[in-house]
């Protein structure tokens, strides 16, 4: 990797010069482009990225980034982005990663992460199959989806994302689609400036092993009815016409219409990402179709104390008094015997 301290502001910097091999129509091809944009916008120098891969078809991203990069084993990412992360704080460390990847094999290790609020950036491609494997049903596939490990249907209920997310005691989490380069830009901009574990789900086409999953919300006729973008301090307004949105009804979430019934605007919910309860971020996260839309954009960003900054603080405040300066001074402390 040469030439590493360039100017910013060009995605073309963070390009390497690896040939890309996903499939042609792969969603992974507008991913690495929103991340480039991204990464040429956040004014690092590419010598304090390092991304982290473990293994499937979005693993192959660490080759395609001209910064740092490992390429892990299966479901092992977590780990790795944990340790380059609590090594060397200064980093700007980005996990990618599959729901296979991280749901899976690695479901411990990413939960964990989330935990300890480790400063690391988990871009989870979610496409609900194993691609790379070729099509069997993942961690989040639909109940009753037909693949190759499910000829008659999975009977398994999926995982839920941003439920696991928060549920893990994540501090930040946001969805985007693949093809919306121009939102996904602003979300991995956004995750790369809070402090702590960012989550991203990026709902991704895999166009041999399981097509179109995901048009019946994102599709180019449906999706401004059943998808809602939430921008915090603004109104939870969706549709063509933002004719429709979201109120809290009891305990539960409602879609109506303002203007009927007796709603207004003022009956919408304005999302707020930085509530620490996260009920309402929650209830957001697991919105479905056709009751409800699904939710992009930033659903949660709160600040919290994050594990490599509290480790440093750790270990400095254990240093000022220690009686223990070299590794002479640990070899002869506590109980310690002579062999003649």
């Amino acid at each position: 990797m040469a030439d590493l301290n360039v100017s910013q502001g060009n995605p073309k910097n963070f390009k390497s010069d690896q040939e890309v091999r996903w499939c042609p129509g792969c969603g992974d091809h507008a991913v690495l482009s929103a991340v480039l944009k991204a990464l040429s916008e956040l004014g690092i120098p590419r010598e304090k990225f390092a991304f982290v891969s473990g293994i499937g078809c979005s693993s192959r991203f660490p080759y395609y980034i001209n910064t740092y990069g490992f390429h892990g084993i299966h479901g092992r990412a977590s780990a790795i982005a944990s340790g380059v992360k609590t090594a060397n704080p200064e980093l700007s460390v980005w996990q990618i990663t599959g729901d296979g990847d991280a749901l899976a094999i690695g479901g411990n290790h990413f939960i964990h992460a989330i935990r300890r609020n480790i400063d690391i950036n988990i871009l989870l491609f979610n496409n609900e199959i194993y691609g790379l494997t070729k099509g069997q049903y993942s961690p989040t596939s639909e109940k009753g989806l037909v693949t190759k490990t499910s000829p008659f249907g999975t009977v398994e209920e999926p995982f839920s994302v941003g439920e696991l997310v928060i549920g893990a005691k994540g501090k930040f989490f946001a969805r985007t689609v693949d093809s919306n380069v121009s939102l996904s830009t602003q979300i991995y901009i956004e995750a790369a400036k809070h402090k702590g574990t960012s989550v991203v789900e990026v709902l991704q086409n895999c166009v041999i092993f399981n097509d179109g999953i995901h048009e019946v919300v994102t599709g180019r006729e449906v999706r401004e009815d059943r998808t809602i973008i939430l921008r915090h301090g603004k109104p939870m307004l969706f549709g063509k016409t933002n004719e429709k949105g979201l109120i809290l009804d009891g305990l539960k979430l409602r879609v109506v219409k303002p203007g009927e019934n007796g709603y207004t605007e003022n009956n919408i919910l304005v999302h707020d990402a930085t509530e620490p309860n996260p009920g309402i971020q929650y209830m957001l996260a697991n919105m479905r179709h056709p009751e409800y839309p699904v939710a992009l954009g930033v659903v949660r960003s709160v600040p919290g104390s994050t594990y490599e900054i509290s480790v440093e603080e750790q270990i400095r405040e254990i240093q000022k008094d220690s009686k223990i300066k070299c590794m002479d001074d640990l070899l002869v402390s506590g109980s310690i015997w002579k062999v003649n």
